[in-house]
């Protein structure tokens, strides 16, 4: 039976971010996860792995909780979806009023629901672009984002992205965009362009895809002093984020900042089902009042029931377990085993912000993708986790334990000393 599944799966599915041709292979076994319960899964042989990444970054309080899965199973005793447009729902009003108090005064009063993160950007962009279209300054059509960014896969969030390896065909479609390094490269733009800019779009302290680099302390809160004088927008991607990654429930506020957009999914849920939020606030809103004016966007599972009852069941384990008065330490453990990955010499550099780390080793050729070697080495030592490029992800569910985080670590430095040393460091 299960031969035969395997044998489907190559057959029929295509898998995002893989080689299917290696995938497909006579030899090739694929991983397939059958079960979960707090930060342990289960595959198809029984064996069991911690897992690294939070399934792709999205779980917060581990696989199995049972308060989120109460309240799924309630909700779905009542319905599982209905639609949003001209309609509504007790789940969606109930989590939007919880999102707007995490910042008070309620800067950031409206709420718009998508599905995941590309069209939760999608969503502030195309907000930010006609709000200046239809209030008086048409010709603020430009995007301001940064090297090296990643906003998603969607046509539009990608050309927001400053990845090569992520664009596809290139950057010739979506959004006009201007791309710069640094903070320091904003006060050398001409007038001219800067009067053009819509909106900068920025992944708050850390970039993600980049290989987890943080942003320099104090960043961000200089960044917000330069577009409130400029009075162009500010859109915050928190998909990665969010949730508690950083130490603080949501990034931008360990700088005290309020964006006028602010992105949400992933953990929003706590990694359960599919669900987006966008933040914006009520002059944006105001902005689109009057006949012609609707902002003309959304999707067939805009604000899933389903998915809006998973959120609110996060954001009650988040209170009742104290989640975030409980990372300072595990923070403290992760770069205590950190600091002893980084002297191993095939480790170039180890970044990290809050529970979020990124493990560089090599360099080595790009062909050779060592890091996929070593994570596929490290699954051997019971940890799952994916590289960008040569460098290691660790980005644990927050409920893990000191024991699991100390495993994780070990597992990580078992498979990266089984890569021979790049030729620089030899």
């Amino acid at each position: 039976m299960l031969e035969d599944l395997l044998l489907t799966e190559k057959r029929h599915l295509w898998h995002p971010f893989t080689p299917m041709r290696e995938w497909c292979a006579p030899g090739h076994e694929p991983l397939l996860l059958v079960s979960g319960r707090g930060c342990v899964l289960t595959d198809q042989h029984g064996r069991t792995y911690l897992d690294g990444n939070s399934s792709i970054w999205t779980n917060i309080h581990g696989h199995g909780h049972p308060t989120i899965t109460a309240a799924i199973q309630a909700q779905l005793g009542k319905v599982a979806h209905t639609s949003f447009l001209g309609f509504s729902h007790e789940p969606a009003i109930r989590l939007a009023e919880r999102l707007v108090d995490f910042f008070p005064g309620r800067p950031l009063s409206r709420v718009f629901y998508s599905d995941d993160g590309s069209t939760a950007i999608e969503c502030a962009v195309r907000m930010a672009l006609q709000f200046w279209k239809q209030n008086g300054a048409p010709e603020r059509t430009t995007l301001l984002c940064f090297d090296r960014a990643y906003h998603g896969d969607t046509l539009g969030a990608a050309s927001l992205g400053g990845i090569p390896l992520f664009k596809g065909s290139g950057n010739d479609f979506g959004y006009a965009t201007l791309r710069i390094p640094d903070l320091e490269a904003l006060q050398h733009l001409p007038d001219e362009q800067v009067g053009r800019l819509a909106a900068v779009v920025i992944e708050p302290l850390i970039q993600g895809s980049a290989g987890m680099r943080p942003w320099p302390a104090g960043m961000l809160s200089r960044l917000q002093r330069w577009c409130r004088e400029r009075d162009v927008f500010l859109i915050l991607d928190e998909v990665m984020t969010g949730f508690g990654r950083t130490g603080s429930m949501f990034a931008c506020q360990r700088e005290g900042v309020v964006p006028d957009f602010l992105c949400l999914a992933k953990g929003l849920t706590g990694g359960y089902l599919p669900l987006a939020a966008t933040l914006t606030t009520e002059r944006v809103f105001e902005g689109f009042d009057g006949a012609g004016r609707a902002f003309y966007y959304g999707h067939s599972y805009t604000a899933s029931q389903l998915g809006c009852a998973a959120a609110l069941g996060s954001l009650r384990v988040f209170e009742e377990e104290q989640t975030l008065a409980h990372l300072p330490e595990k923070i403290e453990k992760m770069s205590q085993r950190l600091a002893r990955l980084a002297e191993l010499p095939q480790v170039r550099e180890v970044r990290q912000c809050g529970l979020i780390a990124g493990i560089e080793i090599g360099p080595y050729p790009l062909e050779d993708l060592r890091g996929a070697k070593t994570c596929l080495a490290a699954r051997r030592y019971g940890l799952l986790t994916r590289p960008i490029a040569d460098t290691l992800v660790l980005m644990p569910p927050l409920s893990v334990t000191l024991e699991e985080l100390t495993r994780m670590t070990e597992a990580l430095s078992l498979a990266i000393q089984e890569c021979p040393l790049p030729e620089e460091k030899a």
